[in-house]
């Protein structure tokens, strides 16, 4: 295998794959037909290579911003390949609010619908009109309208099926009447009768600065496992052990922090050889240096299991983990295997 990996994902774990495919035109897109064995890899920022992988890199090049004005709001049509954060400012810049609790999300454009990514109140979901993608299965381009995507917390239609689709494509649409959401952490301190959203923008890289590794300087994949879902039963009992566990209201039941879980039980700044818990965002995972993917899964593995004798919650990934035999699933609690 002759293409390294290690810079391909911004956790930097090394690892190999047979070779790279660039996608920029209708045309390249009938070239995947010619592939055994694929994996489409956008910025890299989501994904963790824990494994060499035997199959072909296939990389998205769309690119391009297109802004339509109409009289309630903004129509923009975005390359998945795009980087999240440019698009967030190059937004705010021309006044075209509503992305902005979204700032310093690392990423593509393409990977946000994916992901459906989040923070502090928002989802991108609330402005995707539709997504232009390629189906791997008829051959044939199909936009999939926002009620088609099946967004949920951290999840899309896409993510539950990896390789269905390739999105070139991401339409929005920004309301022009617009009212800041402010409900979550530091963001409750601002005046929402005389906030902007430039400065809830700035507001927010200042939070995530302070908070999270730079990737560049510290690998890492961002927050790794998602916050869970819990039903009200299940709250109370989690409650009576540990009352100031923040919670915030979610469809079926109850989210609540697994960062905070996983720093109560005193995984901050854990180690397993060169993979260890961030020591400022227990939420994060980092690469110290010279990380495997190993270590990541020992250390995921203590860290799951801590969280599930304690709190009686299976923590689940955020990130992709992608293998030997591709997409996989973390080890069971209590298994050995990565299978």
């Amino acid at each position: 295998m002759s293409l390294d990996l290690t810079e391909r994902h911004s956790f930097r774990l090394h690892a190999c794959a047979k070779q790279q495919l660039q996608i920029s035109s209708e045309k390249d897109l009938n070239r995947l037909d010619q592939l055994d064995e694929y994996l489409i890899l956008g910025g890299g920022t989501n994904t963790l290579f824990i494994e060499d992988y035997p199959g072909t890199i296939v990389s998205p090049r769309f690119k391009g911003i297109e802004i339509a004005e109409l009289e309630e709001g903004y129509q923009i049509r975005v390359g998945a390949s795009e980087n999240w954060h440019d698009l967030v400012t190059y937004c705010c810049k021309k006044s075209i609010n509503g992305l902005e609790n979204l700032a310093l999300i690392p990423g593509t454009v393409g990977a946000a619908p994916v992901q459906n990514i989040g923070a502090y109140g928002r989802e991108v979901s609330d402005f995707i009109v539709s997504v232009e993608c390629y189906s791997l299965a008829s051959h044939a381009t199909e936009i999939l309208l926002n009620h088609e995507c099946g967004f949920d917390y951290r999840d899309s239609f896409f993510k539950r099926h990896p390789n269905r689709y390739l999105i070139t494509h991401v339409n929005f649409f920004f309301p022009k009447q617009w009212s800041p959401v402010l409900e979550y952490g530091p963001l409750q301190s601002l005046n929402a009768s005389m906030v902007d959203a430039q400065t809830i923008y700035q507001k927010i890289i200042d939070i995530r600065n302070q908070k999270l590794p730079n990737p560049a300087i510290t690998p890492n994949a961002g927050s790794f496992f998602k916050n869970p879902v819990v039903s009200s039963s299940l709250l109370d009992e989690i409650k009576q052990i540990a009352p100031d566990i923040p919670t915030f209201p979610a469809a079926g039941g109850s989210k609540i922090a697994a960062g905070w879980m996983i720093d109560q039980l005193g995984f901050k700044g854990r180690r397993c050889g060169d993979i260890a818990v961030h020591d400022k965002q227990a939420l994060v995972l980092v690469n110290l240096g010279k990380g495997t993917g190993e270590q990541l899964v020992e250390l995921c593995l203590q860290i799951r299991t801590a969280v599930l004798d304690r709190y009686q919650v299976l923590l689940e990934p955020e990130v992709r983990l992608i293998g030997k035999q591709g997409l996989m699933r973390l080890p069971d609690v209590g298994a050995n295997s990565s299978e």
